[in-house]
Formats: C-alpha cells, sequence, structure tokens
C-alpha cells in the first residue's frame, strides 16, 4: 500500500496561495459555525448509552411524575436573629416574593418555613427556601440559576443576614466557571512556554512561531467540526478545555518534526521546492502514521458507554486529524511562500535543528553512554519506572464533587452549612423506586428500609412519605445523604444500599426495587469503567500493534514499543496517586503537591486512569513512531544496528526534547487551575510525556535496540505478505540508488 504525503506536500508547495487562502476559508467557516452553534452543542450533563440501574430508575421516576425538576436551595443565615423574630420572617417572606416574581417559566416553586415547605436549624438561625426550576434541562436551569442569584441579592439584605445558594444548576455554574479560567490560564501559560522552547530549539522567531500559528489554526477549525458535530449530539463543555490542550499539544509538535526535516534538507543542499518535498516524504509520512496511531487510541474509548468518554475522544481526534491536515497541507504551503525567510530574526547561531553530519554532540554521547553498558541502563531506567508506578495499587477512585472546590466559592459555602445543619446531599437525594403493583406488602417493604438506614449515619431521614402513582404500579421514596454525594462514604452507602439494604428490605415481595439518583449514577459509572476497561486495553494495544508491525515490518519492535508505553504510562498513574491521594503517599511528595497547588482528594477521577490510557499511548507512539522512522532510515541506508540507534537518536532528540518540553508546558498549564479534574489530568499528561521523552526514548529504546541487535527488525517468513507502508520515501529510494552504486 502506497500513501503519498509527498505528493500533498509537492502539490501544496506547488500552489501555495491556493492552500494558504483555502484555509483561510476553512478558519473563517469554523469561526462562524463556532460562535452561532458551538454553544448550543456543549453540555455539563452526563448520561449512559446502555441501561444501568440508575437509568431504569430515573425512567420510572420521569413516568411517575415527569421529568424531574431540578432543585436548589436558598440558605439563609442570622448571626443573632431567629426564625421566629419578625425581621427574619419579613426578610424571608421577601426574598420569596422576589424568586417568585422571575415567572414561573423559570422558577416553579419557591418555599419557606412561612408555609411549612421549608427546614428550620435546630438554633434556628439557618433557615432553608426550597426552589423548584421550571426547566428540567441542566443547562437551561444553570441559566435561569444565575438571574436565582441576582434576584436573591437585589434583595435588602438586614444588617447580620447572609444568603447563599446551593443547588445542582448554581453548581454548575461555578464548575464552568473554573473550567473557563483553567483555559484561559492554559492556553496563556502553555503558548508563552512553548515560544520559549521554539525559539531555544529553532534559533529563529519566524520558525519558531510557525508552529503556534499552525496549533491555533487546527484548534479554530476543530471548533467548528465540533459546533457541526454538536448538531447531532450533545458535547461535554470540557471538549473545548481538551481541544485546546491537545490541539497545541499536537499542532507544535507535528509542524515542529515537519520544519525541522525541511532546514536539514535545506541544509544539505536541496532547493526549496525540493526539501518541501523530501519532508513531505519523510517527516509528514511520520505524521500521517503517528495521528493514526492517536486517533486509533482515541477510538477504543468509545467502547466506553457514556458521553464524556465519548465527548473527550470526539474533540481529541477531530483536532487529531486537523492539525495532521494542517501540517500536511498548510504548512508546506506556507514554507513555500516564506523560503529563506523562515531563518529570519535569529537568535541563535546554529545553522539548523539538527545537522545530522555532526558527530560526537550531546546526543551521540548520551547514546554511547547507554549502548556501552545497555543492561545496567535498561534495568535502571525501568526500576525506577516501576518504583513510581507502584503507587497505582493503592488508587482509590471516585469523582471530585462540591467539596474539592476551591473555599471561597458561595456554593461550596452553601453545602457546607446544609451538611452542618441539615443534610448536604438534599439536592441530590438517592431515588429508591419499586414497579410492580404497590401491594401492602411492597408499603411495608418501605417501612423496613427507612428503619435500616435510620440506623445508618451515612442517610439523612427520607425527604417526604412514599409516593404511589396513580395507577398504583410505581413508589417512590427520596432518601438524602449527609454529605457530599460524590465522596467515597456516600459512594459506599449507595453500594450498601443496593447490596444489603433493600434486599433485606423487599425480601419476600415479587416488586423489583431499583436505587436510582445522582449518587447512584455514580456506582454505575465506575461499574462500567470497570467492565469496558480490557475491551479498550485490548482494542488499542491490538491495533496499535498490527499498525506498527506493518509500519516497521517487524514484531519485535512493536511488542518493545508497548511495552515501554505501558511502562510511561504505569509511572504516570502512580505519579498522580502520590501527588493527589495523601492516604497513599509519603508526607514530602504531599508538600511539594500542596506548593504546586494541586488539591488533596480521597479519590483519583474514575474516568482518568482509562482516559490517560488512550491519550498517553498515542502521544508516546508519535515520538516512538518519529525516533524509529529516522532509525529504520539509516539501518536500510547502511545495515548497521548501532549507527541507525546513533543516527536516530542524534537526528531527533533534540526535537523529541523540545517537543516534550512544549507538551509538558501545555499540560503543565492545565494544571495549573482549580478544578481538580483538571490538575489530575494536567498533570498526569505532563509527567507521562516528560518520562516517556527522557526515561524512554534516551535510555530504555537505546538500551533495548542494542541488546536486541538485528532482531529488531525480525519478520517472520509468513509475515512477509504484509504491505509495505513505505514511511522513508526519498530515504528508501536513496537506499536503492546507493546499493545500486556500489554493486
Amino acid at each position: 500500500m502506497k500513501l503519498s504525503p509527498e505528493s500533498v506536500a509537492r502539490a501544496s508547495s506547488r500552489h501555495p496561495w491556493t492552500t494558504v487562502g483555502m484555509w483561510v476559508a476553512f478558519i473563517a467557516l469554523s469561526g462562524y459555525l463556532a460562535s452561532t452553534y458551538l454553544a448550543d452543542a456543549l453540555t455539563t450533563d452526563i448520561d449512559f448509552t446502555d441501561r444501568p440501574e440508575a437509568v431504569q430508575a430515573r425512567d420510572l421516576v420521569e413516568e411517575m411524575r415527569g421529568e424531574q425538576k431540578l432543585a436548589e436551595f436558598v440558605v439563609v443565615v442570622s448571626d443573632n436573629a431567629t426564625s421566629a423574630d419578625a425581621e427574619y420572617m419579613e426578610f424571608v417572606g421577601q426574598l420569596q416574593t422576589a424568586v417568585t416574581a422571575l415567572g414561573s417559566d423559570k422558577i416553579e416553586f419557591v418555599g419557606s418555613y412561612l408555609d411549612e415547605s421549608g427546614p428550620v436549624s435546630e438554633d434556628g438561625r439557618t433557615v432553608l427556601l426550597p426552589v423548584t426550576m421550571a426547566d428540567p434541562d441542566i443547562d437551561d436551569a444553570s441559566a435561569h440559576a444565575i438571574e436565582l442569584e441576582e434576584a436573591v441579592d437585589a434583595v435588602v439584605h438586614p444588617d447580620g443576614f447572609e444568603t447563599l445558594i446551593a443547588g445542582a444548576a448554581t453548581l454548575n455554574n461555578d464548575f464552568q466557571e473554573l473550567a473557563e479560567e483553567t483555559l484561559a490560564k492554559g492556553e496563556t501559560f502553555g503558548i508563552a512556554v512553548a515560544l520559549v522552547v521554539l525559539l531555544v530549539v529553532i534559533g529563529t522567531v519566524v520558525a519558531a512561531v510557525l508552529p503556534l500559528l499552525l496549533a491555533i489554526a487546527s484548534i479554530a477549525v476543530a471548533f467548528g467540526l465540533t459546533a457541526v458535530v454538536g448538531r447531532l449530539f450533545d458535547l461535554s463543555f470540557f471538549i473545548t478545555n481538551f481541544i485546546t490542550m491537545m490541539g497545541l499539544a499536537v499542532g507544535i509538535d507535528y509542524s515542529l518534526f515537519i520544519v525541522a526535516r525541511y532546514r536539514e534538507e535545506r541544509v544539505r543542499g536541496a532547493d526549496k521546492l525540493e526539501a518541501i518535498g523530501r519532508a513531505g516524504a519523510t517527516a509528514n509520512r511520520a505524521v500521517l502514521f503517528s495521528g493514526i496511531t492517536v486517533v486509533l487510541a482515541l477510538l477504543g474509548l468509545f467502547f466506553m458507554p457514556n458521553t464524556i468518554f465519548r465527548s473527550l475522544s470526539t474533540g481529541a481526534i477531530l483536532v487529531v486529524l486537523v492539525a495532521v491536515a494542517a501540517s500536511m497541507t498548510l504548512l508546506p504551503a506556507v514554507l513555500s511562500l516564506l523560503g529563506d525567510k523562515l531563518n529570519k530574526l535569529r537568535v541563535r547561531k546554529t545553522e539548523a535543528l539538527n545537522n545530522v553530519d555532526k558527530v560526537g554532540g550531546f546526543w551521540d554521547k548520551i547514546t554511547g553512554a547507554v549502548m556501552r553498558r545497555p543492561v545496567v541502563w535498561l534495568l535502571g531506567g525501568a526500576a525506577l519506572l516501576v518504583a513510581i508506578g507502584v503507587a497505582y495499587f493503592q488508587i482509590q477512585t471516585g469523582f471530585s464533587g462540591v467539596s474539592t472546590l476551591p473555599d471561597d466559592l458561595e456554593s461550596k459555602q452553601a453545602f457546607l452549612i446544609l451538611k452542618e445543619e441539615f443534610s448536604g446531599g438534599l439536592g441530590e437525594p438517592l431515588e429508591i423506586v419499586a414497579d410492580g403493583t404497590v401491594t401492602a406488602e411492597v408499603t411495608a417493604g418501605f417501612d423496613r428500609l427507612v428503619e435500616i438506614v435510620a440506623g445508618d449515619p451515612a442517610f439523612g431521614p427520607p425527604l417526604g412519605e412514599l409516593q404511589v402513582n396513580d395507577t398504583g404500579d410505581i413508589a417512590l421514596l427520596s432518601i438524602p445523604l449527609q454529605g457530599d454525594a460524590a465522596s467515597r462514604v456516600s459512594n459506599e452507602a449507595v453500594i450498601r444500599l443496593r447490596a444489603e439494604y433493600v434486599p433485606q428490605a423487599f425480601a419476600g415481595t415479587d416488586a423489583t426495587v431499583l436505587v436510582g439518583g445522582w449518587p447512584a449514577f455514580n456506582i454505575d459509572f465506575f461499574d462500567d469503567v470497570k467492565t469496558n476497561t480490557p475491551i479498550v486495553f485490548i482494542f488499542v494495544l491490538g491495533l496499535s500493534f498490527l499498525l506498527l508491525t506493518v509500519v516497521f515490518r517487524s514484531i519485535v519492535l512493536p511488542i518493545k514499543a508497548i511495552l515501554l508505553n505501558l511502562l510511561s504510562v504505569g509511572a504516570a498513574y502512580g505519579a498522580i496517586v502520590l501527588f493527589f491521594q495523601p492516604a497513599a503517599s509519603p508526607g514530602w511528595i504531599q508538600s511539594i503537591a500542596e506548593g504546586l497547588g494541586f488539591i488533596q482528594v480521597e479519590s483519583i477521577e474514575a474516568w482518568l486512569p482509562l482516559f490517560l490510557f488512550a491519550i498517553l499511548f498515542g502521544l508516546s507512539m508519535d515520538y516512538h513512531v518519529f525516533l524509529l522512522t529516522r532509525i529504520r532510515e539509516h539501518y536500510d541506508r547502511t545495515g548497521s544496528n548501532e549507527e541507525a540507534v546513533a543516527f536516530g537518536l542524534r537526528t531527533t532528540g533534540a526535537i523529541i526534547t523540545g517537543a516534550a518540553l512544549i507538551m509538558v508546558a501545555v499540560f503543565g498549564g492545565f494544571a495549573a487551575g482549580d478544578l481538580v479534574a483538571m490538575q489530575q489530568m494536567g498533570f498526569g499528561l505532563a509527567i507521562a510525556v516528560f518520562l516517556d521523552a527522557t526515561i524512554v526514548r534516551s535510555i530504555l529504546v537505546p538500551a533495548g535496540m542494542r541488546l536486541l541487535g538485528e532482531y529488531n527488525w525480525y519478520l517472520p517468513k509468513w509475515l512477509e505478505w504484509l504491505p509495505e507502508m513505505d514511511i522513508e520515501g526519498h530515504a528508501a529510494a536513496a537506499v536503492a540508488h546507493d546499493r545500486e552504486a556500489h554493486a
């Protein structure tokens, strides 16, 4: 099978203005699509695409009383007055009036202790005004929650009175605001550091800015495509964060590799168009196959039956595909227009990013030292990664709830008051639903269940009486949890409820009793991850093995690449546990984590390990493909394994290190936000890329290739029918020419 990135690069370079014009049109169209449709395509809601127990319970609740409305709570706190005082009553009455005035299209109901529909704390100084939002959609309700907050703030507060608002919609707004702040911080930090690294590595301002511009163009087009895809199904609002993060990382990296190869060919003596063609035949091909590898890894996440995995993988796939397309078409066109102006505004004296004829430099010394004692270096490097990765076996997975938010957020302060004075889970109760004829035995079962949970401190008292629908075949009881619905204590309480309390209470009845509500959704999510993780691993590892086997015509290199990537991914898992989970790490590491501003939590995000596996496996294969491409190129030319390894490290060492530093900066910028989920993801990606580009590429790869020798290129005869993917392009042609010349 013949791929032709070279012909695409040559065509783009021969018609540069046409190519650039088409991309400018794409970017403009994408900007219009993103500004018009993207906001409506995004949601903070997470849903399942299968039917676990919580989904079945939700459907029964909606059948009984319609689509469930979201609940907010206006928390009123007084320093001195109590609910029996006239001043307190008057203020609460004004709040009710102001909230009701928002209209029935926004607020369905607002109550208080004045009409016996709102609770009062034991000391009488704190009361709750329960507010039922009119729209069940989380995104619409969140917009109305902003107006709710404004209406409450507009009421004149007597001295000593304070109001706070808690609830899913308000919390959702806070999460979105923090995500936007994280995005802005990550973009600013990542771009600034990336520019510095590019200037140091490339040496000229024009050549350094070019990869940044290509990455930004890729992000813009990916946003437009996301807006189109979002017309078909809702996407998580986190997708914009992830597109930006991945777009900066891969967009800069892909452009950097191609620019480096173009400049290298110019140093060799090729004219402008020929240098673009040769870069297209080599670096562009490597970019294409690297992009394919990343996309294949991300496709594995579609096996997960929930919208968060599918949304984030969709965004990443889109931006990777656009970055590959831009690198193969737009970049050659821009290089054609710039020509030697690419080297304008020089900040270093070096003539090229990598001088392939310079032997004995830093990377030659590193490679030589490693290959002189390959066993020592291999065991030492692997031991270091294993030592870091061991902490993974202490991981506790869950979700970050309101308790992990910054203390200065009003939604967190309101939650703490709810937890202390009432029940922290009032806004997200468990829904226990009986499906079937509601007999006296079923009613008695609910009574027994209330008695059982009353002895468990994790549960609050039921929210009202048992509800039965008009046809008498669905019964519902709502029971809140005392603390954060996302905490480990709450998760364990849901598991006890399902596994012990419900079977015990309804023993002897024929009713099907289901436990739903947001806390139960969490448990079903964990079960889905546990069930489908092996499928994703087999899919990603299997396809990666097949692709690399075809690309490099070896079964040894793919196996080694997979093992090394698993080592770096495992080390990233262990580092996340060490830096975010206090119970699993020594104090000195936690001191460093706190100094970096990392939020200490009891659980690592449940979606993170599998998501990081797919992303990191793809990104790690990026570097592996770039490195092995140059090694294979020189091996085909010389037939010497050791010379080929030295050549590959010498010609890619600076590029891969620079690209890795850029990725670390981009991912690290996103880890600097206040959302613990983004902190964990950004840190995990950053540390994995750093370890992969240093320990794995600089030590383990050359040591392993030195020990394996000619076996690196072993392909069984019964697999020789595999198609040849000519990644090396002109290099392969040069090999044939060299062999003919010396025949």
